[in-house]
């Protein structure tokens, strides 16, 4: 398994605007890319324009593939100016 965190600082006001986006675009990820098992958005109260994700995939193809898919260019796309910051860390799965 191929585990992707993300943050994102978001622009203060574009909350509202940002998440029904990327509940969107993690809900297309699960339906239509094999590779994505798992895809969470998590938000914290103390930290009011902070999102997070835990994406889990098949392997890195498959996260690479995520990356080229028109639903992930066009939510890249419509959010870029909502965004203040983006910090993006992968992990690989080493147990097996």
């Amino acid at each position: 398994m191929y585990a992707v965190v993300v943050t994102f600082q978001i622009v203060p006001g574009k909350m509202g605007a940002f998440l029904p986006l990327m509940r969107e675009n993690a809900a297309t990820s699960q339906r239509q890319e094999d590779g994505c098992h798992r895809f969470d958005i998590c938000t914290d109260p103390a930290h009011p324009n902070e999102v997070f994700l835990y994406e889990l995939y098949s392997n890195r193809a498959a996260f690479d593939l995520h990356l080229t898919s028109d639903h992930f260019k066009e939510f890249d796309t419509q959010t870029t100016q909502m965004i203040a910051a983006k910090s993006v860390r992968t992990f690989q799965d080493v147990t097996t």
